[in-house]
């Protein structure tokens, strides 16, 4: 992997259930590192013309950008959105040894 680099996955997920689910689906198979759930954020948007303000779940994952659209496509299977929030956010740097950790995790 050596063009590969660390991502993090951004999302946001309603409940912790379904957050939950897809953290440990990420992390037993091997497709992210670790999952941090954040709850307790605020979201105002437009959804279907209205203006819709909801309490959500901050949901991060740390794994290789070889990885990212698996970790999407995982996050897709068990998120109750129709259209969940998807970034792929790239890294500018970081520890090397925690860097090297995430890289070992999410080794196939």
């Amino acid at each position: 992997m050596a063009d590969d680099t660390p991502v993090l996955v951004y999302s946001t997920f309603p409940d912790t259930a379904s957050a939950r689910a897809a953290a440990g689906v990420l992390v037993r198979e091997r497709l992210a590192a670790c999952v941090n759930m954040i709850p307790g954020m605020k979201s105002v948007y437009v959804w279907k013309g209205n203006v819709e303000e909801n309490t959500e779940i901050v949901f991060i994952a740390k794994t290789m950008q070889t990885r990212s659209d698996a970790v999407m496509a995982t996050i897709r299977k068990y998120h109750p959105y129709d259209e969940p929030a998807l970034i792929v956010l790239p890294t500018a740097g970081g520890a090397q040894s925690f860097c090297d950790w995430i890289e070992e995790q999410v080794a196939g």
